[in-house]
């Protein structure tokens, strides 16, 4: 064997371990390969398995969200804020999911319907739609609570307008039966049916029906008198509070709209306003109160009932307002008690109150409840018992006369 022999077979040793480490080595890198290849497929298979679970759960939440929609009883409840989710959802879906694609058709079907907006204009801009769907439910509302308001209005309408026909027919059985019943007091006195709807006067034909004397059927006669002649003046149910109201706020310093409200002030200038009225058509009054009196009376009261004023003036006069008006007042209540009432009396009186600053009606006011007082105020005291002298009063056309002159025509 030669020496390059020798040299040849190391050299193939050489190459042949080399080749075979080289080929171990690629064993043991495919081998690698492969396992790395396998742990992928098999993250691969986890991960998709975990990412179709998870749009398995979406979509059945869609599916539960969308499910409502199919029913009307959700739409009659559903808010803005619960269509416009659940528009979202189809729409996200309907590419999907069949039963997502049919919820679309029925949410644009019924919001269509319902608010007038169609949802293939809006897209997926939810807020747009959520408040498009507000505003028109909003009005919506206030329109349906409108006609609801409104029927309400005509059936109570309706209602009342039967209650007032029953009301009607009961009181027109009642005017017959009253007319049957006074029916002689009536054709004497020329009394119309339709006039028995006066109470009143009512009152006064049953007061002639029940007159057992002469002298009451006569009194009750004078009364059925009045009321005829207030009736030809103020129509049956005599005048009404705008024409009571306009007339005393005219003539009495101190009244008001507010005063109107009190029902026992209306009818003292109701009872003033019937007093002035007969007054001047020359009624006398009745022996109890002659008209000047029931004038006077109903005047007085009017005082009465304002708030602030019939204090105000007593005030002044008896000097609880200031030293000035003290001195002013004594002149007027240290008068002499034989003189005391007297027409002088009162003239001084009047003129110790127009020194005061008060307008003419508040005096009128006071001298009306001075007139009243038939004693002087320290006689009252000691006088013990003992009759108090009636005050003269005028009747009749020549009252008519002296009230126009001093306030009952006012």
């Amino acid at each position: 064997m030669s020496e390059s022999d020798g040299i040849d077979d190391f050299l193939d040793n050489g190459m042949r371990q080399s080749l075979m480490v080289a080929s171990r080595i690629a064993e043991t890198l495919a081998r690698r390969r492969q396992e790395a290849q396998r742990q992928q497929e098999h993250l691969d298979s986890q991960a998709a398995r975990e990412a179709e679970t998870r749009l398995a759960a979406e979509r059945s939440s869609a599916c539960a969200v969308l499910a409502p929609v199919q029913k009307d009883e959700w739409w009659d409840k559903a808010q803005p804020a619960d269509i416009a989710t659940a528009h979202a959802v189809a729409e996200g879906w309907k590419d999907h999911d069949p039963t997502a694609l049919e919820a679309s058709a029925k949410i644009r079907e019924e919001v269509l319907a319902r608010y007038g907006i169609d949802t293939h204009d809006v897209g997926t801009d939810t807020a747009y739609l959520e408040s498009g769907i507000a505003t028109i439910a909003t009005e919506q509302a206030r329109l349906d609570e409108l006609a609801r308001s409104q029927q309400e209005a005509r059936k109570a309408a309706a209602e009342h307008e039967k209650a007032m026909q029953l009301i009607s027919a009961a009181q027109a059985e009642e005017l017959r039966a009253q007319a049957t019943k006074l029916a002689p007091e009536m054709e004497r006195h020329q009394v119309p049916v339709e006039y028995l709807a006066n109470p009143e006067l009512t009152q006064a034909l049953q007061r002639a029906h029940n007159a057992k004397t002469p002298k009451a059927a006569a009194a009750a006669d004078a009364d059925i008198k009045e009321r005829l002649f207030l009736i030809g003046k103020d129509g049956i149910n005599g005048p009404d509070i705008d024409q009571l109201r306009k007339e005393t706020t005219a003539n009495i310093n101190g009244a008001s709209e507010s005063h109107f409200n009190d029902p026992r002030f209306v009818k003292a200038a109701k009872e003033m306003h019937e007093a002035k009225l007969l007054a001047e058509g020359g009624f006398p009054g009745s022996e109890f109160a002659s008209t000047e009196q029931r004038y006077e009376r109903a005047e007085k009261e009017l005082f009465a009932r304002l708030d602030g004023v019939g204090r105000e003036i007593e005030n002044r006069v008896t000097g609880n307002d200031s030293t000035r008006l003290t001195d002013q007042g004594l002149k007027a209540e240290t008068a002499s008690a034989a003189g005391y009432g007297s027409a002088e009396h009162h003239t001084k009186f009047a003129e110790s109150l127009e020194d005061t600053g008060a307008s003419d009606a508040q005096i009128r006011g006071r001298l009306t409840a001075a007139r009243s007082e038939g004693t002087h105020p320290g006689a009252a005291i000691t006088i013990g018992k003992g009759a108090t002298r009636a005050r003269k009063t005028r009747t009749g056309a020549a009252l008519g006369t002296e009230r126009a002159k001093n306030g009952l025509s006012r």
